[in-house]
């Protein structure tokens, strides 16, 4: 049982962490339809922002300037690059920021070096927030979490209860009204690309120092963000958080079974011949790489539109 309740606690901080840099892309992504595959480099970029800003003035004013440089980023690359290629279709918004991540990940080894950094959880907040059974569960865990579901609110309550919300979502729906009525709907978009960049920052700032903070941060995370995304419903923040537990859940829980699944089908009273057993003996955690893009397929198959997102 205390098995059980770990993995399923670092099934859902996992899960929360994905929720945090996939955020942000549902919002430019789902909103704006731009296919940023930068995005995660946004992360990364906060993440190596707070490492350089915490040697010197502490943990928490590193999570502010690596909201604040992600978002400074995404301001010029959305007012000089993207503005310039919108015309032109998704592909070459696709191209243009694939060229993007590949210019900041050198940048990043060039001033950092293509090794990890010692990015690490400050000293004052490793501590022990609980204990399950033997194991003890840090606060800083817990942290993430939190950080995660704030995050989440303070996001759907702007776009959804405030005037800010409400004229983001017309600048979307009907950019031609909003401008008549006398908003600046370009500057609107840039807006919310550099939201979206802040909060993949904020995500780097803080699973950095509890992850591995390195050059290659931003590749490992890059497609399984949108694999969130898709999976969630383009668009819907609650879709890609639901999504995020799952996939989260589903890796940890995986990742935990020391076990084949020619094992399992044994245990289980079935007889499995010598020249079947190839592929049955790997064991299951391998598979865990694999698992989110399964998932992804399986929820397609089912409901195209994501889990939340619009059947129209």
């Amino acid at each position: 049982m205390d098995v059980f309740l770990v993995t399923l606690l670092n099934g859902v901080v996992y899960g929360l962490l994905l929720f945090m840099v996939s955020a942000g892309l549902t919002l430019v992504f789902g909103m704006m339809g731009v296919l940023n595959f930068a995005h995660a480099s946004f992360y990364m970029l906060g993440a190596y922002a707070g490492f350089a800003v915490s040697r010197y003035v502490g943990f928490w004013p590193g999570i502010v300037v690596g909201a604040v440089t992600a978002a400074l980023v995404g301001v010029l690359v959305e007012r000089g690059l993207l503005q310039r290629v919108r015309r032109f279709g998704h592909t070459q918004e696709l191209l243009l920021t694939f060229g993007v991540a590949f210019v900041i990940e050198e940048v990043i080894k060039t001033l950092f070096g293509p090794y990890p950094v010692a990015y690490s959880i400050p000293q004052a907040l490793r501590f022990t927030a609980f204990s399950v059974g033997q194991s003890q569960v840090p606060f800083f865990r817990l942290l993430i979490g939190l950080t995660a579901l704030s995050m989440f609110t303070l996001i759907f309550a702007l776009l959804r209860f405030s005037r800010v919300g409400m004229v983001v979502r017309a600048a979307v729906l009907r950019p031609q009204m909003v401008s008549m009525l006398g908003h600046n709907v370009p500057a609107v978009f840039t807006a919310l690309f550099a939201l979206g960049a802040a909060m993949a920052g904020i995500a780097g700032a803080v699973g950095g120092a509890f992850y591995s903070t390195s050059p290659n941060m931003a590749a490992e995370l890059g497609v399984l963000v949108f694999v969130v995304v898709v999976v969630g419903g383009l668009g819907s923040l609650g879709g890609a958080l639901a999504s995020s537990l799952l996939i989260g859940l589903a890796v940890s829980f995986v990742v935990s079974i020391d076990a084949s699944l020619g094992d399992l089908l044994r245990r289980s009273g079935w007889t499995i011949a010598k020249s079947s057993s190839g592929l049955l003996e790997v064991p299951l955690s391998a598979t865990a790489g694999m698992l989110p893009y399964a998932l992804m397929l399986l929820v397609l198959l089912v409901r195209p539109s994501g889990l939340a997102g619009d059947r129209s």
